[in-house]
């Protein structure tokens, strides 16, 4: 606790000053995610103020990301279609999702995974952070010109018919459940089907349209009607959010330009009575426990997202402990990564039980709360408190804060977030890999496989596919490395170890000596299969030199059978010289040694090896 009020004066700027850039931030991502603006500011107040008090990083500032948004966005637009386009319905599933994240990451902690995030390819991290910031610029075009698809009457009407299919399906699958659907006798689903209304078609036709808009491929697919539907005051204040986020930047950087904008336009918008439209109504009073995510659960709706959630999970490890980096570098400290990830865990989990979005170290914030002064833990509590107090106090007015400055904001958030580094180095990374008569970058293809999916299909699936490929690239780069070392060779067409030079001439031709240099495994194996081919016809004897192979995998292993057993169909006796211990081990238990090669046929050196050879082997020339 001493250490924690060390710093209080610095601590309590920093802290103060990376709450405020950190309001109009979590606000965004809330709206974005598709739960509000409140969930944003939930979000955003536990996860900084715990992630701080039981994390490993003394300057982090957590909340609500951009990565982290997004694939929260997918989780919450999932649920919430399959529950008819009810947020209400749909929030103890989508609120669990989260709160599984938090535990997954509490025990990637506790298992020691934070030592190992660094080993996570670069391409697939440039890809995925690209493909971030594609979605959040796509998804804020329609809201930045002040298009609602579900508010579009004509577009919403060409929906009621598969919505009216819907409900009807709906119907049936209740009385299948309840156990009244009967072939003969429809009588009860007429009933049912009888009070359906109007406005019931009118929901889910909505609730369809907005599905079918959400997303980068929904924007495209009515960004027709969007721009024949402008609202051009939305547009404008879009517009000016960002041209002061940009231009204040250039004035000064002691005040943050995001608030700023927020501010001014906000204030001018609601200043002038202007006839936008604003977020969603940000709850006054402390945020209470949503205790329905534990007594309303479907295991059934939760399911189907348990790989999201360590998605998730995995995501915020990694984005927690890169802004951690970036504070290392800064504070010239060290962070414990392990204790970073317990303390992410469970500001996320307590974060999902308040209503709040998961989130991570965020690196902006970070660096603000480190340049203001913060040194400790407190700095990133007092964030947290500072979001408390703001919401306590000025809800009602954050309630009027125009949509399309948030749309704004996010915006330049979109630009930000792409990791410009990785495509500019696209052009001048090497063409390591051949597909026929075409020479590609390995790395550059990963990261395009995993910018395009994560774009157009599914973010945690093109992570997945990404680590995938970027592995076994890796492997095949590997095998292809350490294979050049273990060459395939006779004695008279390699040059001789140094102990070989007295070996004798007259039984070159009786003799054949095979060096292994490096691991025999999965990307060696193909040369070594093709030694029974290469022996001469005179040769009666192979001499198979071990002292530079270290590792035998099972492939291996199985590619020395197969030699083995030709060579002893050929009556070709095999000697080994310098068997290691690991190999060895290997060779003895699917019985090659004593079944293939007896002990007596082992030697420790070359020497004793050769002593062998001039004893047993008649140096008379097999005839052909």
């Amino acid at each position: 606790m001493k250490n924690l009020f060390s710093n209080l004066k610095g601590d309590f700027f920093g802290g103060i000053t990376a709450g405020i850039v950190a309001l109009p931030l979590a606000l965004a991502f809330g709206v974005s995610s598709g739960l509000g603006p409140s969930a944003g500011l939930y979000g955003a107040i536990f996860i900084s103020f715990f992630a701080a008090l039981f994390g490993g990083t003394n300057t982090q500032i957590s909340g609500p990301t951009a990565p982290m948004t997004a694939v929260s966005m997918v989780v919450i637009a999932g649920i919430i279609a399959i529950n008819d386009g009810s947020i209400e319905k749909a929030l103890p599933a989508i609120l669990i999702v989260f709160f599984l994240a938090g535990i997954m990451q509490i025990g990637l902690g506790l298992v020691g995974v934070g030592e190992y995030i660094k080993y996570i390819p670069y391409p697939v991290v440039s890809g995925f952070m690209t493909a971030i910031g594609v979605i959040i610029l796509v998804t804020q075009v329609l809201p930045a010109v002040g298009y609602y698809p579900e508010e579009d009457t004509a577009y919403v009407n060409a929906f009621k018919p598969q919505a009216e299919e819907i409900i009807l399906e709906n119907i049936l699958k209740e009385e299948a459940a309840e156990g009244i659907l009967v072939l003969e006798d429809f009588k009860e689903t007429i009933n049912r089907a009888e009070k359906i209304t109007k406005n019931d078609i009118a929901k889910e036709a909505k609730t369809l349209a907005k599905k079918e808009a959400s997303g980068v491929l929904g924007t495209f697919k009515v960004l027709t009607r969007a721009f024949r539907n402008i609202n051009w005051l939305e547009l404008g204040l879009a517009l000016a959010t960002i041209f002061i986020i940009y231009g204040f930047k250039r004035i000064t950087t002691a005040i943050p330009s995001t608030l700023v904008s927020l501010l001014v336009v906000s204030g001018i918008a609601y200043g002038f009575g202007l006839n936008y439209i604003p977020i969603d109504e940000i709850p006054s009073g402390f945020p209470a426990p949503n205790l329905g995510i534990f007594t309303d659960l479907d295991i059934g709706s939760v399911t189907p997202y348990i790989f999201t959630a360590l998605t998730l999970a995995l995501l915020g490890a990694i984005d927690s402990l890169l802004t951690s980096i970036v504070a290392d570098n800064m504070t010239k400290t060290k962070h414990k990564p392990n204790k970073e990830l317990i303390g992410q865990g469970i500001g996320n989990s307590i974060a999902a039980i308040f209503g709040g979005i998961p989130g991570a170290g965020a690196t902006i914030r970070t660096v603000v709360n480190i340049n203001a002064g913060g040194k400790t833990k407190l700095s990133g509590m007092i964030a947290g408190v500072m979001l408390l107090i703001i919401m306590l106090a000025l809800a009602p007015i954050a309630s009027q804060i125009p949509a399309a400055v948030l749309a704004g904001i996010l915006v330049t958030v979109g630009i930000g977030v792409m990791d410009y580094k990785g495509l500019k180095a696209i052009p001048s990374l090497p063409k390591d890999v051949k597909l026929g008569p075409i020479k590609f970058s390995s790395e550059v293809v990963i990261m395009l496989i995993v910018l395009i999916l994560s774009s157009v299909w599914n973010l945690v699936y093109a992570v997945g596919i990404g680590l995938i490929i970027a592995s076994l690239m890796f492997m095949k780069k590997m095998g292809d490395v350490t294979a050049e070392r273990s060459n395939v060779k006779s004695l008279s067409d390699e040059k001789a170890w140094s102990d070989e030079k007295d070996f004798p001439q007259n039984l070159n031709e009786k003799v054949f000596i095979k060096h292994i240099q490096g691991p025999l495994f999965f990307g060696s194996t193909s040369d070594f299969q093709q030694l029974a081919n290469q022996i001469p016809d005179t040769a009666s004897t192979v001499i198979i030199r071990m002292g530079r192979m270290q590792y035998l995998d099972q492939s291996g292993l199985y590619a020395m059978e197969d030699v083995l057993l030709d060579l002893n169909n050929s009556d070709v006796t095999v000697l080994l010289v310098d068997l290691l211990k690991q190999p060895k081990y290997m060779m003895e238990r699917v019985d090659m040694i004593p079944g293939l090669i007896s002990e007596k046929h082992i030697f420790t050196t070359f020497d004793e090896c050769l002593k062998w050879v001039n004893e047993n082997i008649d140096d008379t020339i097999k005839p052909s």
